[in-house]
């Protein structure tokens, strides 16, 4: 007898309560939807003010790294380019002196051919390659007067001169263009770095800028503080030194060595006076525009503006921070003195001329200008070195 159980409806158990196939469905949506919830802050994930900001400053140290380099390779593209005229010069004239000494052996070739007398071997000579081993195979020279000598040797002289020249001149013209290499390399690499750190600052809303600013202001009196601090400590270090030599006069001893350390570091009258002028110059260009790559007169950047201020001065420092950290003493921070240049960061990327207290005047970065502030104006950490020159 056929069995007249009834067939269970589809669908499923939730809870040991069976649903239908359209509840079923339904919890699936809610499901995804959940999912759908959850994953939206992984594809928001917007960096914070803090991670833009250190982004930012990144970007243009990496610009500022960048700008060095490009500094470099443009003064070594310069002088190659120099180099390379003056090569192209010399050959062309010794190429001229060439051809003359080629004539006057034509003349002589001439005048053998129509009297008859070795005009084959002369007019061989002349079409050569290697003149002085086509000498050495037909003992030429053996045949020839003493004025033909004379024009011979110096032929040969003339050519192997030039050769040497036009070798020269080509191996300059390759490094030429290595050096060209070099600088539009740098060249780019400073405005994509550049294009970087403007995209992420466009990006900003008017209250995130706001926030921003406020964060800039806080490192700013931070480094102020510091400035006051470090001011200070030299006061103290000048008041004790000048006790010091008091004492020394007094007691009338003052043989050398008895000096403190500190006081090796203090510079003569001659460095001050330099120092004054290099000052004066660096701050009669305040409020001039950082422009990277730039030495002035209307704008400067970092590199640009110290070499400038200490030409003023007498002075002639290098182009780039690389070069000018190792053109004078290290002092230590605690010494230094007005007119000394402070490096920064470990790539050393970056340099302003000190003016006392804490305080220096430098081009910081593109969109700003030449400005006083704080050496701690990025932090403590960042100051590598300081360095008098002259």
């Amino acid at each position: 007898m056929a069995s007249h159980r009834k067939s269970r409806p589809t669908g499923s158990r939730v809870a040991g309560i069976r649903t239908p196939a359209f509840a079923t469905a339904a919890l699936t949506s809610v499901a995804l939807l959940s999912q759908s919830a959850n994953a939206a802050p992984e594809a928001d994930d917007k960096p914070s003010l803090e991670e833009v900001e250190k982004k930012v400053d990144d970007l243009y140290r990496q610009a500022g790294s960048a700008t060095e380099k490009y500094n470099g390779a443009k003064e070594k593209t310069a002088k190659q380019r120099k180099r390379v005229d003056t090569l192209l010069d010399d050959v062309a004239q010794r190429t001229e002196k060439l051809n003359e000494a080629r004539e006057e052996l034509g003349t002589f070739a001439a005048a053998q051919y129509r009297t008859g007398a070795s005009a084959p071997d002369t007019a061989t000579f002349l079409l050569a390659d290697t003149p002085q081993d086509y000498f050495d195979q037909t003992q030429l020279m053996d045949r020839m007067t003493g004025r033909q000598k004379v024009a011979v040797d110096d032929y040969i002289t003339q050519q192997s001169e030039t050769m040497e020249k036009r070798q020269e001149a080509a191996e300059s013209l390759e490094t030429l263009t290595e050096s060209q290499g070099d600088l539009k390399t740098a060249k780019a690499t400073v405005q994509r770095k550049l294009a970087d750190a403007r995209e992420l600052l466009s990006k900003l809303t008017a209250e995130e800028k706001a926030r921003l600013a406020a964060i800039e202001k806080e490192k700013q009196q931070e480094a102020a503080r510091k400035a006051a601090e470090l001011a200070r400590q030299q006061a103290e270090q000048q008041k004790e030194q000048e006790q010091e030599a008091a004492q020394q006069q007094g007691s009338g001893s003052s043989s050398a060595g008895s000096g403190s350390s500190s006081s090796s570091t203090v510079p003569d009258s001659s460095y001050a006076i330099k120092a004054d002028k290099a000052l004066a110059f660096a701050r009669a260009q305040i409020g001039k525009p950082y422009v990277w790559g730039a030495t002035g007169p209307g704008s400067y950047d970092c590199s640009g503006i110290t070499q400038a201020a200490w030409k003023a001065a007498g002075v002639t420092l290098p182009r780039t921070t690389y070069d000018q950290v190792n053109a004078g003493t290290t002092v230590p921070l605690a010494d230094a003195q007005p007119g000394d240049l402070v490096f920064f960061y470990d790539d050393v990327t970056h340099v302003g001329i000190y003016i006392g207290n804490g305080m220096m005047i430098h081009a910081p970065k593109p969109g700003t200008y030449v400005r006083e502030e704080s050496i701690y104006y990025d932090g403590e950490s960042s100051i590598h070195s300081v360095v008098r020159p002259a």
